[in-house]
């Protein structure tokens, strides 16, 4: 079953000026039957206007009447002659004169608070395009010094419902390509480990092993240096320091035999 325009208000109508029970109201204005109660004792929608179903064509007296009489009959809406208006389909945005003047501040404050929002999702929401929306990005807009951050529902572009709909769909792609992206760079981290495990792998079976020589047990090993490792580099320097004679040093002499014999006087 339709509800009535503006239900609450409605309720308060039908609770002040008619004598139905709340139940009835309730299920006329698709509201809980402690709500219409709670109206009833003005807990609820204090000082609220009640808007007259009879003058808007949504009831007549005579079904007001019929279910005074009957506590279990239920009201039922008048059907209008005037015609229901079509859904809109997709297509520009249509903005008042009024209000387009506004659109630069709502886009200012959407980027400012909701980065996450895509340039579709902004243009969509305030009915522009994607140039305006970079022009305010980037400050080239001729009316950046003058802009001042407004909330698009506040200034009425849009509906709190239609933007929370767009930033769940926002949210929702941020963090599906959160998700990617970690599992991106997980997969890229186990590549990279399985890549030092076969590099050092390989280097373990290039370098030989080089057996002690000059007496030294056959069963004792040792690892030669890698070629151009600061200990190769070492080994050079004292192999050349101990093979490589000074210039200063002279051959020793060799000792005269058999010796000579000193001839003493006597």
């Amino acid at each position: 079953m339709n509800a009535p325009l503006m239900p609450k208000a409605t309720a308060v109508w039908l609770v002040e000026n008619t004598a139905l029970s709340f139940d009835q109201v309730a299920d006329f204005c698709g509201l809980h039957a402690l709500e219409v109660q709670a109206i009833a004792d003005e807990e609820v929608a204090i000082g609220m206007q009640g808007l007259d179903p009879i003058a808007n064509g949504q009831l007549t007296r005579e079904e007001i009447s019929r279910c005074e009489a009957n506590t279990v009959e239920r009201l039922k809406l008048s059907m209008s002659d005037i015609p229901i208006p079509e859904a809109r389909g997709k297509g520009p945005r249509y903005t008042p004169l009024s209000k387009r003047q506004d659109k630069p501040d709502a886009i200012a404050w959407l980027l400012r608070h909701y980065p996450e929002l895509s340039d579709a999702q902004v243009g969509r929401i305030i009915g522009t395009t994607k140039p305006t929306i970079n022009s305010i990005r980037d400050r080239s807009h001729w009316n950046t010094p003058n802009l001042r951050p407004r909330s698009p529902v506040e200034i009425g572009l849009c509906s709190m419902e239609e933007l929370e709909s767009n930033l769940d769909t926002a949210r929702a792609r941020a963090e599906r390509k959160a998700v990617r992206e970690r599992k991106a760079a997980e997969k890229e981290a186990r590549q990279n480990g399985d890549v030092m495990v076969v590099a050092k792998a390989t280097v373990e079976k290039v370098v030989p092993e080089a057996k002690i020589e000059d007496g030294a047990s056959s069963d004792t090993t040792v690892w030669a240096p890698v070629a151009g490792s600061e200990a190769a580099g070492l080994a050079a320097e004292a192999e050349a320091f101990v093979s490589t004679p000074t210039e200063e040093s002279e051959p020793a002499a060799k000792p005269e035999w058999p010796p000579k014999v000193e001839e003493t006087d006597g």
